[in-house]
């Protein structure tokens, strides 16, 4: 039989490498549902590839345009409410991998239609990770994380105890910056800012992983999905990217998950897990394993890491507030507004203000609050850059 599958987020980078593995297998999968925001054209393409009968684009003027098309074997949404009318049951899988903030309300909308959610969206979980796991458990469906790192802890963990847990640790590349003098990143142009050495990505995440902002993140969702304290958790520069997460345990024992530096591997295993689906992939690479070159993080470098300093084990609005601001910031950079280093100033700035301190003391309750959380912060942020 079929798996009947969804893919939120259908024409992003993770979106259009899980299309193309299912183009590749067209046989075991049905797709109910694709979506997307403004990228009409690719997500038609899409639909009539994989022949899916059921689409979702959430901009007006996208949403317009596709329903001029009249076309007779697919039906147009422009927003998540319609789920209960796209499916009549439970499906097996969704991929939740719809980028920013956006991202949450439909996760949550579309927890209780299928089996198992693979969730790709950082903000989503950092922000609404407490609402995600309330669903999760009201209607029995499993979770996977997606991202490399979290994906290889996960991974790791299998037949094991989260209480044996003694440390993770969380690898980072260190960016396209990292062998960038810091006296120079006053004046980091765009271009050189998204120019990641080692992965292909947006350019929002790419400059995340310039500032090192996206390790704070990796960081907070670890300790949100994996259930630890924040001491349990470090980063370590490993340029390579080979080794994704290493896990000690109380009982000695060392976990160390490497593979290629590819999103297709932790996305197709999510897509086949238990199975005996094999996924073709490089040799192992000797010469990458005998010259891992870990190293510490420089904090003076990248400030940005100072942020977990300040952080409590309890969730509070404070992570929310740090990832809605640093998506702010980051488009302000991507507009030429401020450089790159005012991005984790500014942030840093706005996380010490009174007014945002109390934020560490509140814990995220509904939606609403964090909606409205989001336009406070971006009018502070404009006030303090004007």
């Amino acid at each position: 039989m079929k798996k009947k599958i969804a893919i939120l987020g259908s024409t992003g980078s993770i979106g259009k490498t899980l299309v193309e593995l299912i183009k590749k297998d067209k046989r075991n999968f049905k797709i109910e549902l694709l979506t997307a925001n403004k990228n009409y054209k690719q997500l038609l393409n899409q639909a009539k590839i994989l022949k899916v009968r059921n689409i979702i684009i959430t901009d007006e003027k996208s949403f317009l345009k596709l329903k001029k098309k009249k076309l007779k074997n697919i039906k147009i949404f422009n927003n998540f409410k319609h789920l209960n009318v796209i499916f009549k049951n439970k499906i097996d899988y969704v991929m939740s991998s719809i980028s920013s903030i956006h991202g949450l309300e439909p996760t949550l909308q579309i927890i209780k239609y299928t089996k198992k959610i693979a969730i790709a969206n950082k903000e989503a979980i950092i922000c609404g990770w407490h609402l995600i796991k309330k669903d999760l458990n009201r209607f029995k469906t499993s979770f996977i994380p997606v991202d490399s790192e979290h994906f290889s802890i996960f991974y790791g963990l299998k037949g094991n105890d989260i209480g044996n847990i003694e440390k993770i640790y969380l690898t980072a590349s260190g960016g396209p910056l990292i062998n960038t003098p810091k006296v120079k990143f006053k004046s980091i142009k765009i271009e050189e800012a998204i120019k990641h050495p080692n992965w292909k990505m947006g350019k929002k995440i790419s400059i995340d992983s310039a500032t090192m902002m996206n390790k704070v993140f990796e960081i907070i969702e670890a300790k949100k999905i994996f259930d630890l304290k924040y001491d349990k958790l470090e980063i370590l520069v490993h340029p390579t990217s080979y080794i994704h997460a290493i896990t000690k345990f109380k009982d000695g024992m060392i976990a160390i998950i490497a593979h290629d530096t590819s999103m297709k591997i932790p996305i197709f295993n999510s897509l086949y897990d238990n199975s005996k689906k094999k996924i073709k992939t490089s040799k192992l690479n000797l010469k990458k394993l005998n010259f891992l070159d870990f190293r510490k993080v420089n904090t003076s470098k990248f400030p940005s890491i100072k942020i977990i300093k300040k952080l409590k084990n309890k969730d509070s609005l404070l992570e929310t507030i740090i990832v809605l601001a640093n998506d702010k910031l980051v488009n302000l950079f991507l507009l030429k507004k401020i450089n790159f280093n005012d991005i984790v100033k500014i942030l840093n700035r706005l996380i010490n203000m009174k007014k945002f301190r109390k934020y560490s003391q509140k814990k995220p309750s509904n939606l609403k609050t964090i909606f409205s959380l989001n336009k406070y912060i971006g009018k502070e942020i404009n006030k303090i850059i004007q």
